[in-house]
């Protein structure tokens, strides 16, 4: 697998696992502490870059299993 590629498949993880990441410790914002305007489902505190960096530990997690499988044969993509 050439790097290019690795960093795609590397891309595509990343995105994926971000989705399952984001719900991680959701809390909504109380009622009383909304501001005009503001949607009641908010999180309070999203934590984003706390959730990036779990996302690039999983999504590393992810892709190191996929290159394993790839480099070892026991999956092969190509006919």
């Amino acid at each position: 697998m050439s790097w290019q590629t690795g960093l795609a498949v590397y891309f595509v993880i990343w995105w994926i696992a971000l989705f399952a990441v984001l719900p991680w410790g959701v809390r909504r914002v109380d009622p009383e502490d909304l501001n005009p305007g503001e949607d009641p489902g908010s999180p309070a505190k999203p934590r984003i870059l706390l959730k990036f960096a779990a996302t690039s530990v999983l999504a590393g997690i992810i892709f190191a299993g996929f290159y394993w499988l790839h480099e070892s044969g026991l999956v092969s993509f190509r006919q």
